[in-house]
This record gives C-alpha cells, sequence and structure tokens, in this order.
C-alpha cells in the first residue's frame, strides 16, 4: 500500500508536492488585486475575489459571473483554488453558470486555523461562504477526493442547498469501516512521521491535522448518508489513491459502487486510465459530468 494514501484520500499531497510553488497562491486566474465586498461578482468570465470571514478567519472566495445554476468547485486536500485554473473558462464557456471556487483553511489565500482538521469547520466556511456571496440555493456542487467528506456533510444538513452534486474520486462513506480505517492510518504513518519534519509547509500541516484525528473522525462519516433528493454522479478513478494495493484500490472502486446503489438518482461513471487525479487524467470526463448535471438540474 501506498506510504501517502491518508493524505492522497485527504489531503492531496500527491498533487500538491509536484506542484507547491504554482498552488501555494492563487493563480492569476483567480486573484485580484483587491478584496471585493460580498454580493458583488466578478464580470463574465473574470473571476474576482472576496475575502470572507467565518468564526474569526478570513477565506479566499472566487466567483465567475454568470446565470442559472451556480457551479462549486472544491478541490481535494491539500489543494487550492488554483487547481481548477484550467477547467474554470472551459466550463464558463460551456454552461455561462456562475462559478465559485475556494481556497479551504490554511491553503492558497485563506488563513489557517489552528488544531486538528475538522470536516464540522470546513463545511461551516464553505456554507458561510456561499450565503454571504447570496447563494442559498441551486448549487451544482463538484468535489474531488476530500471534498467528499465536506459535499457529503454539507448536502446532508442543507439539501434544499444543494440541487445536484457531481462527486470526482471523492471520499466517500462505504469505505470507512473499521478494517479500512486501521489499515490507512498504518500505511500512512511514516508519511506523517516525515511531515512532522517540516510542520510549516501549507500541505504537511493540512496532514498533521488530519492524522491526528483521523480515526475518530472516519468512524463517524462511515454512518452519514446522502440525502435521496440529491441527484450524485460518482466518478471514479481507475487506478485509485491506493494505486500501489490492489485489495484497497478494489475497496475504493467498491465504495464508490455502493455509494451509487444507495439511493435514486445516482450515477457511476468509471475514469478509465485515470489516476486518482482525475480533473487532471480526464477533464473533458469531469466537464461533461458536470455539464450534464446543470443542465439536468439548472
Amino acid at each position: 500500500m501506498s506510504g501517502i494514501v491518508l493524505l492522497a484520500v485527504t489531503a492531496g499531497v500527491v498533487t500538491a508536492c509536484a506542484d507547491e510553488e504554482s498552488s501555494a497562491h492563487t493563480s492569476s486566474a483567480f486573484s485580484a488585486s483587491a478584496s471585493a465586498t460580498p454580493g458583488t461578482h466578478g464580470t463574465a468570465g473574470v473571476a474576482k475575489l472576496h475575502m470572507i470571514e467565518n468564526e474569526g478567519h478570513r477565506l479566499a472566495f472566487h466567483v465567475t459571473g454568470g446565470s442559472g445554476p451556480v457551479i462549486v468547485l472544491d478541490a481535494g486536500g491539500g489543494e487550492d483554488s488554483s487547481y481548477w485554473k484550467d477547467v474554470v473558462p472551459k466550463l464558463h464557456t460551456a454552461t455561462g453558470a456562475k462559478i465559485i471556487t475556494y481556497d479551504r483553511a490554511g491553503l492558497g489565500q485563506s488563513e489557517a486555523v489552528a488544531g486538528p482538521w475538522q470536516v464540522e469547520l470546513a463545511v461551516s466556511d464553505l456554507k458561510t461562504g456561499l450565503r454571504k456571496l447570496g447563494v442559498t440555493r441551486d448549487v451544482i456542487l463538484v468535489s474531488h477526493s476530500q471534498a467528499g467528506e465536506i459535499a457529503t456533510y454539507l448536502t446532508k444538513q442543507n439539501p434544499g442547498l444543494v440541487s445536484g452534486s457531481v462527486l470526482v474520486d471523492a471520499s466517500l462513506p462505504p469505505l470507512y469501516t473499521d478494517e479500512e480505517i486501521a489499515r490507512i492510518v498504518a500505511a500512512n504513518q511514516p508519511a506523517v512521521d516525515a511531515a512532522k519534519k517540516e510542520p510549516s509547509k501549507p500541505q504537511n500541516k493540512q496532514m498533521i491535522s488530519t492524522a491526528e484525528s483521523y480515526a475518530p473522525m472516519h468512524k463517524a462519516y462511515h454512518q452519514v448518508s446522502w440525502p435521496d433528493t440529491v441527484p450524485a454522479t460518482v466518478i471514479v478513478s481507475e487506478k485509485t489513491p491506493f494505486d500501489g494495493s490492489p485489495e484497497d484500490a478494489q475497496r475504493w472502486r467498491d465504495a464508490a459502487a455502493t455509494f451509487a446503489r444507495q439511493g435514486p438518482n445516482r450515477a457511476l461513471v468509471t475514469a478509465t486510465g485515470s489516476s486518482h487525479d482525475v480533473p487532471k487524467d480526464r477533464p473533458a470526463l469531469v466537464l461533461k459530468e458536470i455539464e450534464k448535471m446543470a443542465t439536468t438540474q439548472g
């Protein structure tokens, strides 16, 4: 099993470390010279930065103006909004929709929060940001990897906010049996120990904080259900985050299939030949499924 499985699933170390310089700050495609007033939006095709406060820290949200449903893109752990820099222009051209990306606490231009990573706070950050931007309904939520956990809790608690979701090789509840949690924790201990030697790096900070709460958080997550009223498309990669472990890779694929079977209006799509980094390996497939969801639910 890969020694970086936990971060590949929940904090994006494989991609983040390879692209640390470009992801340390939001790319120019998403940046703005000054904060915008919440409730105002960039002109069509141009993202505008909004710094929004929640529970004592400020978060960077980037809004590309448009109409119809609002498409929110949430990157995997360790990645900021710049992860979507190649997707947003194509998606905006194809749909004309308002598109929102954001940096989770401690990443990109968002301020860090002390202590272990908590999914509840991450959900609060996203919900508060959307509310202060005037977005309270008709959200198409696109979530990669760790962001699947945020999506599941957010949608469970606010089914009227999310009208449809595309879960891109996302971390989903059926995976996290007690046995699988123990395997993941053991496999990632060397990577966690290595991260502790350079704790100031943003990606290492998130890995360390995630590891501290990982087991109890995922035992609880295993019990969370997705509301039947919200359609979901599940894109699962062929290689998965567990590319070095056939057994765990199969468990990941099985979890995606189980999730898709558990409720109505759910579809399972396999990203053939793709690594866990589906938005980079198969961007056309991701765009197709987002456009389909936006058209159906718009």
